[in-house]
């Protein structure tokens, strides 16, 4: 039997769902329904006992991981320009 579980484990575990397990061509596959869907296409599969856990990926890109930060609530003292120096051409 696989498990498909696409929210963060604080998050409340949707109901289950029966799925039919079927073979494409040398592989099991199962089809997730639409409740269930993954918001990416990558995804990681592991075992857990007898359990099959399947949870999307984490982001691939820096600007991705960097997209779902939040902005710091906290004043930086400003900086003051520190002279150039001089450049002989």
């Amino acid at each position: 039997m696989a498990y498909a579980r696409h929210m963060p484990r604080t998050a409340a575990v949707s109901p289950e769902r029966h799925v039919k397990v079927f073979k494409n061509g040398r592989n099991q596959a199962v089809r997730i329904p639409r409740e269930f869907a993954f918001p990416s296409e990558d995804a990681i599969m592991r075992k857990e006992g007898n359990r099959l856990i399947i949870e999307p990926a984490p982001p691939k890109s820096l600007l991705a991981v960097l997209a779902t930060l939040t902005p710091l609530e906290e004043d930086f003292p400003s900086i003051s320009d520190l002279p150039l120096d001089p450049v002989n051409l």
